[in-house]
């Protein structure tokens, strides 16, 4: 018998799925689905008053050398042989020499905080700047410091989220028309994007600047609104039915549900990332219009349209696949074009906040998934090091022009009140209203967390104001 949902009474719901499964996929609707009560033990909600109501994480993906931007010292150690054991691509010992900075570091704003001159711009803004530079973590290679650094957690024995994936899964959306997590630029991996045993409801939805926001966002030219009007109340339909009868955390559940945020989306979207409207000293402020910083001003400034729409998490991958733009093997000169795309963008997007009244509700974090070491590899590059770099946030509740931590006399070590990279997750928790000890979830009889405890010391209070 012909129904209204199946005229021909030969298509089933699961080629239905099956079928639009190619096109819009990976939006976040589990903080939807969350206020209704149809995610199982989801947080959703602080729990405790938020200093921050959103973040925006900027990632610089290959591993900045800490030594050449935010955390300054003297050569006298250059060209004397160091330790270098069990570290870098082969773990062998070797003794290695240690290279020159070339860069000059001026102390900046009332705080007298000292940046490079690879960062001109970030230091006319240093004074609304937390720096820690005493950040640490295990992994010495790429992928395995990525899986580190954005999920809390070393290997894949376990599909473990990404940190933003949390954040969508315990607060929630603040606006039904717009996913709860974004990523902006291409990641060094899948991993930044994965809502893993959260689900694929909060993974990352990606964003880009321009026409067209999100691939397969706006329906097929061509068609009517009546045909159009037909087919979304035949998906509302099925979506219904497969809630009745199938559990919500499934991938295939998501991308059901994320048809109806797409639906939604065609209207806010388009109009977020349209940039037109933005007056021509706030687009200056980004660096857009020049050649070098028109890039990553333009996702800056949709980063903080959307943040002001109401997105609770914006990653940012600044030069991401492969090991990341910023693995400076060869010669550490190549950081040089990096630091000017994203310096005056990022300065940009701290002013532009502050001016409009919304730095201290807005949490920017800066971070990379290890530092550089100070001996030479390949006699003008540096190795991967991620005993020792830097990390900074700024707004937020986060103290303006303080300087934390400390790394080793060569940039080599954390010594002076080192931070495990669960620390930073553990701030901007805090900052959101979160307590990182309540942030598990059964799994497979397993309670797994966020922040393991026997890693971290909890958040960075020092830099808390």
């Amino acid at each position: 018998m012909d129904s209204p949902i199946f005229p021909c009474g030969r298509i089933s719901r699961r080629s239905f799925l099956h079928q639009a499964g190619g096109g819009f996929f990976g939006v976040a609707m589990g903080a939807l689905w969350a206020e209704a009560g149809e995610i199982q033990d989801a947080v959703h909600g602080p729990h405790f008053p938020a200093r921050a109501k959103s973040v925006i994480s900027l990632f610089m993906c290959g591993g900045v050398s800490h030594i050449d931007t935010f955390d300054p010292k003297d050569n006298k150690w250059a060209g004397k042989l160091i330790d270098a054991v069990g570290f870098g691509d082969n773990n062998a010992e070797m003794r290695r020499p240690v290279i020159a900075c070339r860069r000059k570091f001026t102390r900046h704003g009332q705080s007298g905080t000292p940046v490079s001159d690879w960062f001109p711009h970030v230091g006319g803004v240093i004074d609304e700047v937390a720096v820690v530079r005493s950040m640490w973590c295990h992994e010495g290679n790429h992928f395995p410091a990525v899986i580190e650094t954005c999920t809390g957690h070393r290997g894949r024995a376990f599909d473990h989220p990404t940190f933003g994936s949390w954040v969508s899964y315990s607060l929630g959306t603040a606006n039904k028309n717009l996913p709860t997590f974004v990523n902006l630029g291409r990641a060094s991996s899948p991993v930044q994007l994965t809502g893993g045993y959260l689900g694929a409801g909060v993974a990352a939805t990606p964003f880009q600047p321009g026409e067209t926001p999100i691939p397969n966002l706006k329906p097929p030219k061509g068609g009517t609104s009546a045909e159009r009007d037909r087919q979304m109340q035949t998906l509302q339909e099925l979506n219904r039915e497969f809630r009745e009868h199938h559990a919500i955390e499934s991938d295939i559940a998501a991308r059901a549900g994320a048809y109806e945020l797409a639906a939604r989306m065609q209207l806010a979207a388009p109009e977020v990332v349209d940039l037109s409207g933005e007056p021509q000293h706030v687009r200056e402020l980004y660096g857009i219009g020049e050649p070098a910083t028109d890039d990553f001003g333009r996702q800056l400034l949709l980063a903080r349209r959307l943040s002001e729409k109401g997105v609770r998490f914006v990653q940012v991958c600044h030069a991401g696949g492969g090991n990341g733009g910023w693995d400076a093997h060869g010669d550490i000169e190549t950081h040089g074009p990096l630091c000017r795309a994203t310096d005056k963008p990022i300065a940009g997007l701290i002013r532009d906040l502050k001016q409009r009244g919304l730095l201290d509700e807005t949490l920017i974090v800066w971070s990379s998934e290890f530092g550089r070491s100070p001996w030479s590899q390949n006699t003008t590059g540096r190795d991967h090091n991620p005993r020792g770099y830097t990390a900074w946030m700024a707004g937020g509740g986060v103290k303006g022009g303080v300087v934390h931590g400390a790394t080793d006399d060569v940039g080599y070590r954390a010594v002076e009140s080192p931070h495990y990279y669960s620390d930073l997750h553990a701030t901007i928790l805090h900052q959101l209203g979160l307590d990182y000890q309540k942030m598990e979830i059964p799994v497979l009889g397993r309670t797994m967390r966020l922040v393991e405890k026997e890693e971290g010391k909890g958040p960075i209070r020092a830099i808390l104001s």
